[in-house]
Parts: structure tokens; sequence; C-alpha cells
């Protein structure tokens, strides 16, 4: 089994920046990579980026590359989503998922969640 903790979340203004974290423990040898994914209400929920569990290959989501950026410190078995110049329509619930095999692209491929996480960008 993996839990996985979410923080981080708030309200930002636009153009701001937010950095979210995902901390990972029980049996973390088992984790593939772990992914950030984000939903707005009436949305479906989708990948913004994600990353292998030794931070070898990182996936990012047209809307955020060159924006935000997916890293994680082995040492304390946390991935961090770094969020630069936020937009309002980056607001959504945020929410870790860490997946056993990949690569892994979709929510529904996921095997473990975080309780989410919301990040508010203000106008």
């Amino acid at each position: 089994q993996v839990q996985l903790v979410e923080s981080g979340g708030g309200l930002v203004q636009s153009g701001g920046s937010l950095r979210l974290s995902c901390a990972a423990s029980g049996r973390t040898l088992s984790i593939w990579g772990t992914g950030w994914f984000r939903q707005a209400p009436g949305k479906e929920r989708e990948l913004v980026a994600a990353i292998t569990w030794n931070g070898g290959s990182t996936y990012y989501a047209d809307s955020v590359k060159g924006r935000f950026t997916i890293s994680r410190d082995n040492a304390k078995n946390t991935v961090y989503l770094q969020m630069n110049s936020l937009k309002p329509e980056d607001t959504a619930i945020y929410y870790c998922a860490a997946a056993v095999a990949g690569p892994r692209l979709f929510a529904r491929e996921y095997d473990y969640w975080g309780q989410g996480t919301q990040v508010t960008v203000s106008s």
C-alpha cells in the first residue's frame, strides 16, 4: 500500500506562483511514477505533469509547459509541482497520484491518490 499526503494549495493572484507537495509513504518501492492531476468543476480530471519515481523522465500537458515544473526529493519521498505564471484557468482541485506501472497518462490508470488540494487563481 502507498499513502499520499498533499499540501501547498491555496489562493494566489494571476501571474503568481505556488508549490504543491506530495509526500509518499508505505510501499514506495512499488511506485513507477507520480502524476499531478487537476479537476475543475464540471470538467474531467486531467493530467498536468508526471515524473518517474527516480526522476528520470517527465511529462507535461501542453497547457502548462514552460510554467509548471515537476520534481522529486528522493530523501523525503516527496514530489513537488512548482506552478509559476498562474492563470485563472489553472483554478482546480489538484491531486497527486501514484502508478505501479507506466507510462500512465490517464487518471483511471493510476493506483493511489491523495485527497486533493484546492488551487484558486484570482484575476
